[in-house]
């Protein structure tokens, strides 16, 4: 019997004969859905407002964050609490976006081969996070975590940092000309092991 269906258009049947007009159309459905939950979340104040008492990264700890990532750290290590009982026992306080509102790119992630750093400051003294990254086995025996021993002599590119904290500022870290100017003395003959520290230490301390 022949088919009397006289629709035009997008019926069902054309949608799905389709290949391309499937993959286009649940691209649409897919950018739809991202924007209705991302879009909202730059009106909220939660998500755009620092946490009391945030300030930028000093230049150290900026410095430390650049050589976290570098490293690669954030592929083992998740900075993200998450509102669960087993979490907040475990690591502390969930994590908060106004924690993160200077963060460019934050550290967020699910990947964790080792334990949530979102804590982790001022857990530990600054001698023991130089002994981990040193050899992590001679502070935890079991680690699978790779050695970083040439943390200890590399010293960080002081010579960078004016113009890392120059461009932050222009996505909305509230840099002073002062904090930009003195960057480079306030980092000068410092290890990178220093700075990874100093970034470590920083982590999570605003929120109990």
């Amino acid at each position: 019997m022949a088919n009397t269906n006289k629709e035009g258009g997008f019926s069902h049947g054309t949608i799905e004969s389709s290949n391309g007009l499937m993959i286009v159309l649940i691209l649409i459905v897919l950018l739809f859905g991202g924007l209705v939950e991302i879009v909202p979340l730059f009106f909220q104040k939660s998500t755009t407002q620092p946490v009391e008492g945030l300030k930028p990264y000093t230049a150290l700890q900026l410095a430390g964050r650049d050589i976290y990532t570098r490293e690669g750290c954030y592929n083992c290590h998740s900075q993200m609490i998450r509102p669960f009982r087993a979490e907040t026992l475990r690591y502390g306080h969930y994590s908060m976006a106004g924690e993160f509102v200077y963060d460019h790119p934050f550290q967020w992630g699910s990947k964790r081969t080792g334990p949530d750093l979102h804590r982790v400051g001022g857990k530990y003294s600054d001698q023991w996070h130089v002994t981990h990254l040193n050899n992590p086995r001679d502070v935890v025996p079991e680690s699978n975590m790779p050695a970083y021993p040439w943390l200890m002599s590399a010293q960080v590119n002081a010579a960078v940092m004016p113009a890392h904290m120059s461009a932050l500022r222009k996505v909305g870290v509230p840099y002073t000309d002062a904090d930009i100017a003195g960057a480079v003395e306030a980092v000068k003959g410092k290890t990178e092991m220093e700075a990874v520290v100093a970034y470590l230490q920083v982590l999570g301390t605003l929120v109990k």
